[in-house]
């Protein structure tokens, strides 16, 4: 594990030689070849080094971390042509990507949380640094002071298990089950900020607004999955207070994704659209995870692992949009299918795979989840058709919306897609979709 640590820090120098944007881009895309071809044990942790570890949850989200962080330097290339601080950018991608690979990695539960928090910094960077509008300090301050707010907890949470087990090794956290519901809560409630679970979300639209569409990207792709990795790796130690506390969590998620996904129609912003629906497909994912069954647990991981690539591919295409009519707005996006027609079938691969359509690997998580759902409660199938229904219905209105309709006259010149957008759709779309048939690995690693 420590060799592709000691690759991200070695990239770090070459970020301030002139014109290394798209080396850089091409050494991650090395790096995942390198990482696929990983031999993993499906059960235990496998190649140790030091403190670091990797199970099948850890390889499936650094896989996904090295993957969007790749695409992310794809879909930048304005600041490498506007030469915008592109090296300062370049490093800042980077340092995100080791802190990500280390939260995902490391077996140690301090360090978990020291990596878990590290994450904001960059990120924080990012949203400032290369956003667009003015209130993208406040959007930061959101993101900030939320997910502070709910760590610190966490942190004593932390402490007190080193405190009572004499070590805070997560492996071998599963011979110990503690009955403490102000452990459950301060360990719990960072990571559901974190997802985020509805009333404490409010900080999730306004990041992904403000934020460039790189921040979007790994924003959607990779740090809502940091709640959900966190909540599957601390069920372990508290599955026996979770059977009486889970109800009001899953209450919460579910009727809470059934008015976001209400919420998603009321949108006139692309972008905020978007980040809506994440937080709807996240509350299944909170459900799925405390109801602590098979199912569940399987369904999580791959609607973490599907919606990753779904909802970044979504950014990107809301940001070509973006660069060509300077607005997001859904009343000056309209009619893109006269000019750009190729795109449309893009847009339409993207929706589909958002609505969970078959053969997405979002149809399969779903699958899963509702099977987890219904088993722990058949109440809860209400809102679990309510919640499905509505995200073909949000998807199909976000893409009748901008690719039908008259277009907007004041246009005055225009282009279509590049070579280099439609590679970075396609290597969105590709991996969802052809996962799919590999579902067994992610089937039987549990």
């Amino acid at each position: 594990m420590m060799k592709f640590l000691f690759m991200m820090g070695f990239m770090m120098p070459l970020c301030f030689n002139k014109n290394m944007f798209w080396l850089v881009q091409f050494i991650f895309m090395i790096m995942m070849f390198m990482f696929m071809n990983f031999s993993i044990s499906i059960m235990n942790f496998s190649n140790l080094s030091y403190m670091f570890g990797c199970d099948m949850i850890s390889y499936g989200l650094i896989s996904l971390s090295i993957w969007v962080t790749f695409l992310m330097i794809m879909a930048s290339e304005k600041l490498n042509k506007e030469k915008f601080f592109d090296s300062f950018f370049l490093l800042n991608i980077i340092f995100l990507m080791m802190m990500l690979y280390l939260t995902f990695s490391v077996m140690n539960l301090f360090m978990f949380y020291l990596f878990f928090e590290s994450s904001l910094i960059p990120t924080l960077m990012l949203i400032v640094g290369w956003g667009y509008q003015p209130e993208r300090i406040q959007a930061g301050l959101y993101l900030l002071f939320y997910t502070l707010f709910a760590s610190l907890p966490m942190l004593m949470g932390v402490f007190y298990i080193s405190y009572s087990m004499n070590h805070v090794t997560m492996y071998l956290m599963k011979f110990y089950d503690y009955y403490s519901i102000l452990l459950y809560i301060s360990l719990v409630f960072a990571f559901l900020v974190k997802m985020p679970m509805y009333f404490v979300h409010l900080w999730l639209p306004k990041a992904h607004v403000e934020a460039p569409i790189s921040g979007s990207m790994i924003l959607a792709a990779v740090m809502l999955k940091l709640g959900g990795y966190g909540l599957l790796r601390m069920m372990l130690i508290l599955q026996k207070v979770n059977f009486k506390m889970s109800y009001t969590w899953m209450s919460i998620s579910l009727v809470g994704g059934f008015y976001i996904s209400l919420k998603c129609f009321c949108q006139t912003d692309m972008k905020s659209l978007i980040a809506y629906s994440s937080i709807a497909h996240m509350s299944l994912v909170i459900g799925g995870v405390l109801t602590m069954n098979y199912w569940g647990y399987l369904g999580a991981y791959i609607l973490m692992i599907g919606h990753g690539l779904c909802s970044s591919g979504m950014f990107c295409l809301s940001n070509i949009n973006y660069e060509r009519m300077n607005s997001r707005s859904l009343f000056l996006n309209k009619g893109a299918m006269n000019f750009m027609p190729s795109m449309s079938l893009w847009w339409f691969l993207m929706m589909s795979s958002n609505m969970a359509a078959p053969p997405s690997l979002n149809l399969m998580g779903e699958i899963s989840l509702m099977n987890s759902l219904v088993s722990w409660s058949w109440l809860s199938m209400v809102l679990l058709m309510l919640i499905s229904f509505f995200s073909a219905g949000y998807s199909l209105y976000l893409y009748s919306y901008t690719q039908h309709g008259g277009y907007n006259l004041s246009i005055y010149s225009f282009w279509g897609g590049v070579s280099r957008e439609y590679l970075m759709l396609m290597l969105h779309w590709f991996p969802l979709n052809i996962l799919v048939l590999k579902i067994d690995y992610s089937m039987i690693w549990f």
